[in-house]
């Protein structure tokens, strides 16, 4: 038997000190929840990672549960349910009205509500498509629209699959119940055994009715695959492969009464010419030429709001990288920025001219003579 794992200090979880404040708590906490809620971050383990995060919150934003926490450990804090946990936090508030679902059915979908579950047909599965943007949209936010198929009730026979005006007829050899029970008595030493056989009806083949004349809308299968279309709110700095959870635009349930499923948005960003992302900071290749890498020279470089000069300095090396700070994209959650990192590579040319020739020999002598070479 595997020997579970030990709970860390909930300090540590949040990182942040002992003595830390209810603000720097409270911040702490929006950060890791919103990257490691399971509706944006698919990655394993992030609902393992977010339930320690939520459980680690109620406990030091709550000034009595953080006092017996500080005084007996998790002894102090051990009888608690989730509700007395959690019932006073106000989610909309700390992510200011835009909560990704972190609010409502929080206790019943992570932490259980009391041990008790809703009785009633299963939710139909989650739809998952991918949503392409561009940088200035992860820059800016805003809204986008998206096209996705799914399977929806037949608008001609309601689900019946049965073609308008008709009904399906019960099959006769089950009662409609798409099963045959078979009784075998069987003598044992303690008397008369029955045992019933329960299987699949031969004659519907599971069943239950036939369909004489089949919807020609639907093709007798009772739905249809509709295109949608929906506007999305891409927040600002969306996090490549953030997942927006859209409840009730899944597939429907397949058992009558039962609620659709989710549709989850995951937002990937679009190639660009001019950058590559990591994260919230952008990276581009500039080349120099040998003269601008030896002697130095200033660069306008292009940025998601316009340009921006920056300085190569002289004897720069191939492969430095130099940093505009705040010109990448927006931290996600947060009021900073990332950085712009420009990689340089000192242009070498193929074909000399006889003046740049006469140059590059005019250096080698200097070298031989002892002088510093700039590549060195």
């Amino acid at each position: 038997m595997a020997t579970p794992a030990p709970a860390r200090d909930y300090y540590e979880v949040l990182g942040v000190p002992k003595d830390a404040d209810a603000k720097a708590i409270k911040d702490a906490f929006r950060k890791l929840a919103l990257k490691y809620h399971p509706d944006r971050n698919k990655e394993p383990g992030a609902e393992e990672r977010f339930k320690e995060i939520a459980a680690a919150y109620a406990v030091l934003s709550d000034p009595k549960k953080r006092a017996e926490y500080d005084s007996h450990g998790f002894a102090g804090v051990a009888g608690f349910t989730p509700e007395d946990l959690f019932s006073g936090i106000n989610f909309e508030d700390i992510f200011g009205g835009f909560d990704f679902g972190l609010g409502g059915g929080l206790f019943e979908r992570f932490f259980g509500h009391g041990g008790r579950r809703h009785a009633g047909p299963a939710r139909g599965a989650n739809v998952e498509v991918e949503l392409t943007v561009p940088l200035a949209r992860i820059a800016s936010g805003g809204e986008e629209e998206i096209r996705f198929t799914r399977p929806q009730v037949c608008p001609a026979c309601h689900g019946t699959r049965a073609a308008p005006g008709t009904s399906p007829r019960k099959c006769d050899a089950c009662g409609g119940s798409g099963r045959q029970t078979r009784q075998e008595t069987r003598r044992e030493k303690q008397g008369s055994v029955v045992i019933q056989h329960i299987g699949v009806c031969p004659v519907c083949g599971g069943q239950g009715e036939f369909i004489d004349k089949p919807c020609p809308s639907c093709g007798g299968s009772g739905s249809m695959l509709t295109e949608e279309r929906l506007t999305v709110n891409v927040p600002v700095g969306a996090e490549e492969g953030m997942a927006l959870r859209i409840p009730g635009k899944g597939m429907p349930a397949e058992e009558a009464g039962g609620s659709s499923g989710d549709l989850y948005v995951v937002v990937r960003t679009a190639p660009d010419p001019r950058f590559e992302r990591d994260g919230p900071d952008l990276w581009r290749v500039e080349s120099v030429s040998v003269a601008d890498a030896a002697l130095g020279t200033e660069l306008s470089v292009p940025t998601l709001d316009g340009t921006a000069a920056a300085k190569v300095p002289p004897g720069t090396q191939p492969d430095t990288v130099l940093r505009l700070r705040g010109k990448g994209l927006p931290e996600f959650g947060g009021r900073t920025r990332g950085d712009l990192y420009l990689r340089l590579r000192v242009h070498m040319p193929e074909h000399l001219t006889a003046a740049q020739k006469e140059a590059f020999e005019r250096l080698r002598e200097l070298e031989k003579k002892g002088s510093k070479s700039f590549w060195r």
